[in-house]
């Protein structure tokens, strides 16, 4: 399979090699299907493989698993992996009855089962080949996926493989002068913000200068700054400003005022002036917030003419704008990563922002993994406790069951 990007599929073994670098991680215990448009690949999905009750009357996972394929309008054939902890990949299966099902299941729904695997620990083997010549028990070394061409290259071009989503570390490491240093910042900012909730100028002070860190230049280290850091967590502490914030980043500054406006926040009679840090360290940000590089000119990203501004519900569930600003996202995933080192309620909110984020991108172990740090850092936090639902549930984001506007981890046609 060649893309206009020229990654080429020569064998098994880099079809299963392009899985854990499309997936971030290798999978365990793991269901995944990548669907096919012509000799190209499409969509992957990873599911939870099945227990025995499951296994016995599996309609409604066969059911899940035509759903999830089925957003992949242009998908024209599909491949399977069984990737399970039985180190030799043993044949029989225990999943081959499941395989005969979704093998009949994808026929009936036009996209056929080209090529399935099983993959154990040690071993992988071709699912329908019986011919030991060819196809030796226990199976040919997983080592051979590690080693193939694409995984090769895959790492040449700066993609890793990294440790399951429930194994992800909570925090970045810093040191603990600074945890103290910006809690105590967080602190004195939530008591100032606290004052001005209803105020619409501290709320457009808030959001130009999170619009200011999310549209650093991309390659710009992010510095530890205790006043800086500590106001942004603050500013999660206030769900109207983190909502905002999220909504900002996928649909730009008009959909979040707009939204902010219509759930009727602000009151005319708070005339505090806003607050805000003396200024952002490499940015233009000024003491009080309304000035810099952040006050978008031109219209954001909302859509197509005559789309109108989104609501916050259209966006929190993906269905608009018709494309979200992925950078600015990916952006905003990375200040929260940072944001979440100093524990407590600010982190709740950061690491449901990434559930969030990660939801958005069609990565629902990521999501669950993140949402779940949520719940652990503040047990009963809303937000994440909605969200990490829709996950259970196996609902998609509108953006990632849309090819043309589902994030790319490679960019567009990587295989």
């Amino acid at each position: 399979m060649t893309s206009p990007d020229h990654l080429t599929v020569r064998s098994p073994e880099d079809i299963l090699g392009f899985i854990p670098h499309s997936l971030g991680y290798w999978p365990a215990q793991s269901l995944v299907a990548m669907t096919l448009q012509g000799t190209r690949l499409g969509a992957t999905l990873r599911l939870d493989l099945p227990g025995r009750e499951v296994l016995a009357a599996p309609a409604k996972f066969l059911q899940a698993v035509r759903r999830y394929l089925a957003a992949d309008k242009e998908a024209d054939g599909t491949l399977l992996a069984f990737f399970t902890s039985n180190g030799s990949a043993s044949s029989p299966s225990p999943y081959d009855g499941l395989l005969a099902g979704l093998d009949s299941m994808l026929e009936d729904a036009g996209m056929p089962v080209r090529e399935a695997w099983y993959v154990g620990d040690d071993f992988w083997r071709e699912a329908w080949c019986l011919d030991v010549s060819c196809c030796p028990l226990p199976g040919r070394p997983v080592q051979q996926i590690r080693d193939s061409t694409l995984n090769t290259e895959m790492v040449y071009r700066g993609s890793s493989i990294g440790p399951q989503p429930e194994e992800q570390a909570p925090a970045l490491p810093v040191s603990s002068l600074y945890l103290a240093a910006v809690r105590e910042a967080e602190t004195a900012w939530s008591a100032q913000l606290d004052l001005r909730r209803a105020s619409r100028q501290q709320f457009d002070s808030v959001l130009r200068l999170w619009l200011d860190l999310l549209d650093r230049p991309l390659k710009e280290a992010w510095l530890p700054e205790a006043d800086r850091d500590g106001f942004l967590r603050a500013s999660l502490l206030v769900p109207a400003y983190r909502d905002a914030v999220l909504m900002m980043a996928a649909a730009g500054t008009q959909a979040a005022r707009a939204g902010a406006g219509q759930l009727g926040l602000f009151r005319d009679e708070c005339l505090l002036a806003p607050v805000a840090p003396q200024a952002f360290p490499g940015t233009g940000a000024c003491a009080d917030g309304l000035q810099g590089a952040a006050a978008e000119t031109g219209p954001p990203k909302e859509g197509p003419p005559g789309a109108g501004i989104p609501g916050y519900g259209d966006v929190l569930m993906g269905v608009a704008p018709a494309v979200p600003d992925w950078e600015r996202l990916n952006a905003l995933d990375l200040a929260f990563g940072q944001l979440a080192a100093a524990g407590g309620r600010a982190a709740a909110a950061s690491f449901t922002g990434r559930g969030w984020i990660a939801w958005c991108r069609g990565r629902g172990s990521y999501s669950a993994a993140y949402l779940r740090q949520a719940l652990d850092a503040e047990p009963g936090y809303r937000l994440a406790e909605l969200l990490l639902e829709l996950v259970r549930r196996g609902t998609l984001c509108g953006w990632a069951a849309r090819k043309d506007a589902a994030w790319q981890k490679f960019g567009p046609d990587a295989a």
